[in-house]
């Protein structure tokens, strides 16, 4: 089979001579989570056309996931819009009609979100005890000013002492647990309760963190994090809504399901590969199953009529398929690359990047529905919370696996009642969730009714009626549920992951093999008519851009965030290509 080897006409711009050749760059998005489909969105909008989204699993939304049953909607991943002022997903909501059926009860102006802002939080212990309404908030005020003292250290540079290890959760432990010590009215039999319920935030705070402990926070660079103001709002209809307007925007031949990506090559400008044709899809919706590999389909994908032109970058399928692209925007979960990027790229990465890969923390939380015939709580309950009494004196959020539910921080009553029936949410985080992802329905929903009877010290409860639960951490397009300021990172660590490749500075830090010789599986009997030679020609800049969550300095871990990382991206490669349409004009 011919190949082609690329011009070694280096004082010619390869994106100018591209342009001329062909008129359009062709982007490969690797995920059709909400930062995948706004690259994809904002690029078409703005006279795109040959881009394709590439979605390993059968589904569009990634770390968005609602689920229908019955009339309820229940999201098993992103669950609340976080801020409204100036919250691109709020926006997009509430100009859709998605929040007209949101109570005032689901606009929760609290920094830890509840499913309701109305009632109160019932705060139980191991001995079947209700927690006094007045410790409650005395605690909750206590660690509120504490909780405000963390923010304070990279807002206005404070010093972090070396006792606290730059760690959110054990300053906060320290600090919260001396004053509690030092109060001079409280009887020690309330001093013990407070010094139980420190745990019990921190179980809810790493649970908001999506880290295993707050004790692998950073505590210089957690004041980084940037909330938008306004409430947070629950979308009845579900999360789902906001990823299907996204969608709404896209041809649906631009999105493939069931096609995950096996490696990248990039710094290749090789030619393009005469191997499978992406084939044109049938007319359908963003969820057929995997087998169907795509949304159904309106027209093929561009073909590019220079057989002889160079191309960058090479997206390998795990199915065999490469498609060479222009750009490639990679969307994965921080997780993914903690686990795959050195397989995933070729040549590897930057060792900076690898190294801030390696820095930041991204970690499972995971939700517990159990749906019941009839209430136990009361009227006036929007969550129960469980404290250990024997936790007081702990220094630690780590239990050994027997003990696993031991980290479920507590449920959160679902409401209103008339839209969802009768459930609880319970949460759970860390490596005691990838235990409790491990266990089938009825160990879990066996625990967790042995835990709520405990609590409440009502031996009564019946078992749910149903249960549904999360798997973040297991799920191998995900591992992990959102990323987090891990000790020893900094927002310049998510500057490092967002930098598109090659460097402009250089293209020789990259480590590993410097070989652009695509490796020899992609040519054996596996996948016949595939050969592609390594480049002569220029660097081509931007091939390899970054976004997701992860990848925001300010909105990480939030939806906002990964949207606006997909729309951040698309603009680079928008500005690039104004620059040179401009130039030829």
């Amino acid at each position: 089979m011919q190949s082609c080897e690329s011009s070694g006409d280096s004082a010619d711009d390869p994106l100018s001579r591209g342009l001329r050749r062909r008129g359009q760059p062709r982007v490969v998005v690797i995920g059709a989570g909400l930062a995948g489909l706004a690259a994809a969105k904002a690029l078409l909008e703005q006279g795109f056309t040959d881009v394709t989204v590439l979605e390993a699993s059968s589904r569009i939304g990634g770390r968005v996931q609602s689920v229908k049953l019955g009339h309820a909607t229940f999201e098993l991943g992103a669950t609340w819009i976080h801020g409204s002022h100036g919250n691109p997903i709020y926006h997009l909501a509430e100009a859709n009609g998605l929040l007209e059926e949101t109570t005032d009860g689901e606009r929760s102006v609290g920094r830890i979100s509840l499913y309701s802002k109305n009632g109160v939080a019932c705060y139980l212990t191991n001995r079947g005890c209700r927690i006094p309404k007045d410790v409650v908030e005395e605690f909750s005020d206590l660690y509120n000013e504490v909780y405000n003292l963390t923010q304070e250290f990279f807002r206005h540079g404070k010093p972090v002492n070396a006792e606290s290890q730059n760690s959110v959760g054990v300053f906060t432990r320290e600090e919260v647990r001396n004053r509690i010590r030092d109060d001079p009215d409280d009887p020690e039999a309330t001093k013990r309760l407070k010094l139980a319920m420190i745990q019990q935030y921190l179980k809810v705070e790493s649970c908001e963190s999506s880290s295993h402990s707050m004790d692998e926070v950073s505590l210089s660079a957690f004041g980084e994090w940037t909330e938008i103001p306004g409430a947070h709002h629950v979308i009845p209809s579900g999360f789902m809504r906001v990823v299907e307007l996204l969608a709404e925007g896209i041809p649906a031949h631009v999105i493939q399901l069931g096609k995950p990506v096996r490696c990248v090559h990039w710094d290749q400008a090789s030619s393009r590969p005469r191997g499978p044709e992406i084939e044109p899809r049938d007319e359908g919706d963003h969820n057929h199953d995997a087998g169907e590999g795509s949304q159904g389909g309106e027209e093929p994908r561009e073909e590019r009529q220079d057989e002889d032109e160079q191309w960058p970058v090479v997206v390998e399928c795990e199915d065999c398929e490469v498609i060479p692209a222009d750009h490639v925007i990679v969307t994965v979960s921080l997780g993914v690359l903690k686990r795959q990027h050195a397989s995933f790229f070729r040549p590897g990465l930057p060792a900076e990047k690898v190294a801030a890969i390696h820095r930041l923390g991204i970690g499972t939380t995971d939700k517990i529905f159990l749906e019941f015939e009839e209430p136990f709580w009361g009227p006036e309950c929007n969550s129960l919370r469980f404290v250990w009494e024997d936790e007081a004196e702990s220094c630690t959020l780590t239990y050994p696996p027997e003990l696993w539910y031991r980290k479920i921080c507590g449920f959160d009553v679902l409401y209103p009642p008339e839209r969802y029936g009768h459930v609880l949410s319970g949460w759970i985080c860390g490596e005691e969730a990838l235990v409790m992802e491990k266990c089938d329905d009825e160990a879990v929903a066996e625990i967790c009714t042995e835990m709520l009877r405990q609590f409440t010290g009502n031996p009564n409860i019946p078992k749910p009626r149903r249960i549904l639960r999360s798997a973040w951490g297991s799920n191998p397009y995900f591992r992990g549920s959102y990323s987090y300021t891990q000790v020893g990172s900094s927002g310049a660590d998510v500057e490092k992951l967002a930098k598109p490749l090659p460097y402009t500075e250089s293209s020789k830090t990259a480590q590993g093999s410097s070989s652009k010789q695509l490796p020899g599986h992609l040519l054996s009997s596996k996948c016949p008519e595939q050969s592609l030679e390594p480049s002569r020609g220029s660097i081509k800049p931007m091939q390899v851009l970054f976004s997701g969550e992860a990848t925001h300095r300010k909105y990480y871990s939030t939806t906002h965030g990964a949207l606006l990382s997909g729309q951040r991206e698309a603009a680079r490669l928008i500005e690039m290509y104004r620059d040179l349409f401009q130039q030829g004009t």
